[in-house]
C-alpha cells in the first residue's frame, strides 16, 4: 500500500500522529430501520506532514456523502450564537459595515450568523453544501447557495457581480479536502481591500488537552497558526491579526487580507502565536509522535472509570450527540453496556442511534424521567452551559463525567 501524500505540499506522510482504529462517519446517525444493517467504517488515522506539520486524515468518503443529510444544526447551542452575534457586532464596528457591503459565509450552516448582519441591513449571503440545513437558512431569510466552495463556486458569484467586503469561514477548512483549490477560491471571491475571517479548532490546544476526540473523518485536517498562514501565504493571502477563543476546546481567528494590503498592519498578536508555537515544539516531529500515547493513557482512565461504576451498580447516562462523542464512544469501545442512553437538545437527532455504538438518542427530559446516578457530558467544551441546563440532576444525587483531558467525576 502506497504511503499517502500530503494535501498542502505533496510531501508523503511517513509519520503517524494518533491512529483511532476503524469507526464510523461521524454525523451518520442511525434510524431505527437501519440497525440491523451494514455499517461502513473507515481507518481514523490522522499522520503529521513532516515538511509543513499538518495534521490530516486519507480521504475515505466524499464531502457529497458527509454532506448530503447533515444533522448538526448550528442554532441549538446558545454559546455558540453568542459568540456568533458578538462577531457580528465587532465586525460591523470595526470594518464600519453598512448596507453597500457584502458578507458571505462559507459553511454558513443554518443561518445562525448571517443573521445578526442581516438584522442590521447588511447584505448577506451563505454558502452551504448540506441541502437540508440550506433550507434551515432560506426559511429564515437567509439567501443560501446549497454548493460546495471552491475556484468554481467563486468564479460563478464573480460573474454575477458578486464579491466579498467580508467573507466568514467558522469551522469549515478543516472540513476541505482540496484545501488549494478552497483558499484559491477564498482569494478570488475577496475584494482588493476586503476582510478574510478564519476560524479553526487550534491544534497547540488539541495537542495540549489530549481532545483526540475532535478528530473525525468529517474533519480532513488539523491546523496549527504557522501552518495556516503557510497555505494562506501559498495563495497570496496575509494573516494580519489573531484572536483565540474557549470555542470548541480552544480555536483560532485569523484575520487575513491580500498580500501586498498596505492598509493593513501586522498586530503583534502574529509574531507571538509563531513564538508560541515554536516553543511548544510544534515544528519539531517528536512533539507529535508522542501524542498517541497519551491518547492510550486517556481511553484507559475513561474506561477504568465507567466500569468501576457499572460494577457498583450504577446507572450512566450521556448528554450530548456531537460527532466528537462518536469518536471517543468507537475508539474507547463504549456502547450500551457502559452508557445507557444519551439525549440530545437538537429534535434532528432525537429518536436516531449513534452510529457504531447505536446508543439511542432522546430528548434532556428522559435524564429527569430516569435520573441516571451519573452524566456524561459529551460535548465537553460545553460543560459550563451543559451543567447549567441539567443543574437538578443534582437534586438527586446525581453526578457528572467530564472525559476529555481527563476522564473527572464532578458532583
Amino acid at each position: 500500500m502506497s504511503e499517502p501524500e500530503c494535501r498542502f505540499c505533496g510531501t508523503l506522510l511517513r509519520q503517524t500522529f494518533v491512529d483511532l482504529g476503524m469507526s464510523p462517519l461521524s454525523n451518520s446517525y442511525l434510524r431505527p430501520e437501519r440497525l440491523s444493517q451494514m455499517e461502513p467504517f473507515y481507518p481514523l488515522h490522522a499522520r503529521v506532514c513532516g515538511q509543513c506539520f499538518l495534521v490530516q486524515l486519507e480521504q475515505f468518503a466524499g464531502p457529497e456523502n458527509i454532506f448530503a443529510d447533515y444533522a448538526y444544526f448550528s442554532s441549538y447551542s446558545d454559546s455558540w450564537l453568542r459568540h456568533a452575534r458578538t462577531y457580528a457586532e465587532e465586525m460591523v464596528e470595526r470594518w464600519q459595515l453598512g448596507p453597500n457591503n457584502l458578507v458571505v459565509e462559507i459553511a454558513s450552516n443554518d443561518g445562525y450568523l448571517l443573521q445578526y448582519f442581516r438584522a442590521k441591513g447588511i447584505r448577506v449571503l451563505g454558502v452551504e453544501p448540506a441541502r437540508n440545513v440550506a433550507q434551515a437558512a432560506e426559511e429564515k431569510g437567509i439567501p443560501t447557495l446549497a454548493r460546495f466552495f471552491g475556484t468554481r463556486t467563486a468564479q460563478g458569484l464573480l460573474g454575477r457581480g458578486d464579491q466579498a467586503d467580508l467573507i466568514v469561514a467558522n469551522n469549515v477548512l478543516a472540513h476541505v479536502p482540496d484545501l488549494r483549490d478552497f483558499v484559491a477560491g477564498l482569494k478570488m471571491l475577496l475584494k482588493p481591500e476586503g476582510i478574510l475571517t478564519l476560524e479553526f479548532p487550534h491544534l497547540l490546544r488539541l495537542i495540549e488537552a489530549c481532545q483526540f476526540d475532535t478528530i473525525y473523518h468529517e474533519h480532513f485536517s488539523y491546523f496549527s497558526f504557522c501552518t495556516a498562514e503557510k497555505i494562506l501565504a501559498k495563495h497570496g493571502l496575509t494573516v494580519f491579526d489573531a484572536q483565540e477563543f474557549p470555542t470548541h476546546g480552544g480555536s483560532l481567528r485569523l484575520f487575513v487580507c491580500h498580500a501586498g494590503t498596505n492598509s493593513r498592519q501586522i498586530h503583534d498578536r502574529v509574531p507571538q502565536l509563531r513564538e508560541r508555537e515554536t516553543r511548544a515544539g510544534l515544528s519539531v516531529i517528536e512533539t507529535y509522535s508522542r501524542f498517541g500515547e497519551r491518547v492510550r493513557e486517556t481511553k484507559s482512565a475513561l474506561l477504568n472509570l465507567l466500569i468501576g461504576l457499572k460494577r457498583a451498580g450504577k446507572s450512566v447516562a450521556g448528554y450530548g450527540a456531537p460527532a466528537k462523542a462518536n469518536t471517543l464512544l468507537n475508539y474507547c469501545g463504549i456502547g450500551r453496556d457502559f452508557l445507557d442512553y444519551t439525549v440530545d437538545i437538537s429534535p434532528h437527532k432525537q429518536g436516531l442511534f449513534l452510529p457504531g455504538t447505536h446508543i439511542p438518542i432522546f430528548h434532556p427530559d428522559e435524564i429527569r424521567r430516569r435520573r441516571p446516578d451519573y452524566v456524561l457530558i459529551l460535548p465537553w467544551n460545553l460543560r459550563e452551559e451543559i451543567i447549567g441546563q441539567i443543574a437538578d440532576v443534582r437534586q438527586w444525587g446525581g453526578r457528572f463525567v467530564i472525559p476529555i483531558p481527563a476522564a473527572e467525576v464532578i458532583e
